[in-house]
């Protein structure tokens, strides 16, 4: 084992100001140093070769950093005081209903009597887990009016292949071999991608001038190969689709299914229900609408309800009540198979039941009504600095326009977006949806006040007004956090993932 370190290391308590430099973990490095060791004893040490059999052992010298405890300690605890996260402000990330988590959740799922069970625990053994899954599937097919669902997808892209899987299964009983699958202009980036992984091809119904699907190009687009359409309702531009009935008598009629992606489903919670609209498949993101831990990759959860006619799909095994009213793990008759390695997220799930109990069905309407309700406040706020690309009601989320500034100022999205962190907010989603030009989409969700509304309106407007005065302030910016502007062209073209990127 060999040591990185310089000469006696970096000071780890450094208070660090502004946008100073955070030592590297290497830089921190000292040899001798280690963050535990055991207390060395009389008892004679077993030699390593007893231990471990060699062929085990690798051969190369490990390159580690040798660190105490405080350090390393102090090290992670700077760079977290250094992340954005819901607990410390407004995320408002257009389409990710980035919302705060209810620390009440956190403590039902902190019980010891759910942390402490292993996932292969017979049924027997746990029945409370399986009765605690059961009455959350239930729940959430009555949320969004299906007829059953699986909880093992771990999030919403698992949930959109799945999805998919169960379409391809459904056709192929009937021997129906079909092969294309109908996307809006509009749809979430993961759509297209799930549908190629799924084995389909992607047919791309274009919005009309009302930033809805073209029902007469959804038609035109209509035929024997068609398995489904993948739509979210309402939609990435946060408008809801008006004629979905229609939609979904089009596709039914040609024997394709219906998939609702459920990024948006905290727009219409306790309003209207998919299942009402005409969906055949629905995948919930437990990590957006329902509040649960969410971003850095996981944990996440994205059950994926269906209509009747698929239960027999579900992957599987499900927890399902007997006769007698204990419970058992069941396999549907032709089930696609596991999509998990167990049976979910299951910590993630237990958070979504006791937010939706917590609630109850009056609680989760007002979640929907406050969520349009910020939505529309801060688009008519807004509407002098950056106007809607479609400017009427929306639903939970609003798409603005940085095309004005960008003619008369040359600042971008881009750089409203950058400068948004420099007054203390998170930076809004940006050129999403592609056919919206300069996109920024907000997301304000119902957990924030109209203080925090107002402050973040104040904040953009302050930002139109250096695009007036110092517009070339707004293409540094920021400069004022830890990290400054990158050139993100040029790291996606040449990365380095190495800790000496900085040296190259």
């Amino acid at each position: 084992m060999t040591s990185r370190a310089r000469s006696g290391g970096r000071a780890a308590s450094a208070p660090l100001v502004g946008n100073g430099t955070e030592p590297t973990i290497f830089e921190l490095s000292v040899p001798g140093r280690s963050a535990f060791q055991l207390r060395t004893t009389g008892v004679p040490a077993t030699p390593l070769d007893e231990l471990v059999p060699r062929g085990h052992l690798n051969a190369d010298v490990v390159d580690i950093a040798e660190v105490s405890e405080r350090d390393l300690v102090g090290h992670f605890t700077r760079l977290s005081h250094r992340q954005f996260s819901v607990d410390l402000g407004m995320y408002p990330l257009g389409s990710c209903t980035m919302k705060y988590n209810p620390k009440f959740c956190d403590a039902v799922a902190a019980d010891p009597g759910l942390n402490s069970v292993h996932p292969a625990a017979p049924a027997e053994l746990t029945q409370g887990w399986l009765e605690l899954l059961a009455t959350l599937e239930a729940k959430l097919c009555a949320i969004t009016g299906m007829a059953a669902a699986t909880l093992q997808p771990a999030a919403g892209a698992a949930g959109e292949l799945t999805g998919l899987l169960l379409m391809r299964a459904f056709h192929s009983a009937n021997g129906d071999a079909r092969k294309r699958i109908l996307i809006p202009d509009s749809a979430h980036g993961t759509n297209p991608a799930s549908v190629t992984l799924g084995g389909y091809e992607v047919t791309t119904i274009p919005s009309n001038d009302r930033g809805l699907v073209d029902l007469e190009q959804l038609k035109a687009a209509l035929g024997p190969d068609v398995a489904g359409i993948m739509l979210t309702n309402p939609n990435t531009l946060g408008l809801f689709e008006e004629e979905i009935t229609e939609i979904a008598a089009a596709v039914h009629e040609v024997g394709g299914l219906l998939y609702y992606d459920g990024a948006n489903l905290n727009a219409i919670l306790g309003v209207v229900r998919p299942g009402d609209m005409g969906f055949d498949i629905v995948h919930m993101n437990l990590h957006k609408t329902f509040a649960t831990p969410h971003g850095g990759g996981g944990p996440g959860a994205g059950p994926v309800a269906v209509s009747a006619r698929l239960v027999d799909f579900l992957p599987g095994p499900k927890a399902t009540q007997r006769e007698d009213g204990s419970y058992a793990w069941v396999k549907p008759l032709h089930s696609i198979g596991r999509v998990h390695g167990w049976h979910g997220n299951a910590m993630v799930l237990a958070r979504a039941l006791a937010y939706i109990d917590v609630h109850g069905g009056d609680g989760l309407t007002r979640v929907a009504n406050y969520a349009v309700l910020n939505a529309n406040w801060l688009r008519h706020r807004l509407r002098a600095t950056l106007p809607a690309a479609f400017d009427r009601v929306c639903m939970h989320e609003c798409v603005l326009t940085a095309v004005p500034l960008k003619n008369q100022y040359g600042v971008r999205g881009l750089d409203i977006a950058k400068a948004l962190l420099e007054e203390g907010f998170h930076s809004p989603t940006v050129y999403f949806p592609l056919i919206v030009e300069e996109a920024l989409m907000f997301e304000p969700t119902e957990t924030e006040s109209l203080q925090t509304l107002d402050e973040l309106a104040e904040a953009i407007e302050r930002i139109a007004q250096r695009a007036v005065d110092d517009p070339e302030s707004l293409h540094r910016a920021p400069q004022s956090t830890p990290v400054s502007r990158v050139d993100e062209a040029r790291a996606a073209r040449h990365l380095i993932p190495t800790e000496d990127a900085a040296d190259r």
